[in-house]
């Protein structure tokens, strides 16, 4: 299946911004977020093709992810 993952803020870091990548149909979120680096620490904010999404969720052939980090500010 072909995900697309959008990565925000830091996450972007050495990664990119827009990634398209296959993972097999039993692949978690937090297999495809530990495969690109990021520790499941870093994630604030997890979407699933625009709805709040878990780690344990398994996405679907075409659904993308949106990954933000914590924000500091003040």
């Amino acid at each position: 299946m072909r995900i697309t993952i959008k990565l925000f803020a830091t996450l972007r870091n050495n990664r990119g911004k827009i990634l398209e990548n296959d993972f097999s149909e039993d692949t978690q979120i937090r297999d495809i977020i530990k495969g690109l680096g990021i520790d499941e620490k870093d994630v604030a904010i997890l979407l699933k093709n625009g709805i709040t999404a878990k780690m344990d969720d398994i996405p679907c052939d075409g659904d993308y992810l949106s990954i933000f980090p914590p924000v500091g500010g003040g």
